[in-house]
């Protein structure tokens, strides 16, 4: 492995789970060879709200709002987000975002995860019940 590795972000594949549900998701931890650091990018088109959540068993992972607004849900705080505000979020909590008017994209930072990853996906778990 090189001592030092370089990616653009937007140039990587976008993944096709995220993109099912009208997401960019970019992933950058194996194209930089990266042995202790998750680096992600995420574009939400505007007021677009994600049903899904998930959350880390052993991770714990930053977010920076680098354009746009909207929402962080994490358990069952609501927080609001702006360009440049950066939210830590510890394993274990679920969390799921939704976007302003103007969309959200957010850089994710992730720290040193188990082997085969830790994540769990909730499902329905952002959504109005009547």
């Amino acid at each position: 492995m090189s001592a030092v590795t370089k990616v653009n972000l937007k140039d990587l594949e976008n993944s096709a789970q995220a993109k099912e549900h009208g997401v960019d998701a970019r992933f950058a931890r194996r194209p930089l060879e990266s042995e202790h650091l998750g680096l992600s990018w995420f574009r939400y088109p505007p007021n677009f709200r994600s049903s899904i959540g998930h959350r880390h068993r052993e991770q714990e992972e930053a977010y920076v709002v680098v354009a746009g607004s909207g929402q962080v849900r994490a358990d069952d705080e609501i927080l609001e987000l702006r360009q440049w505000d950066v939210v830590r979020v510890a394993p274990g909590t679920v969390r799921g975002f939704a976007a302003g008017p103007d969309g959200l994209e957010l850089i994710a930072v992730a720290s040193d995860r188990p082997e085969g990853g830790d994540g769990m996906v909730v499902e329905d778990w952002w959504v109005d019940h009547g």
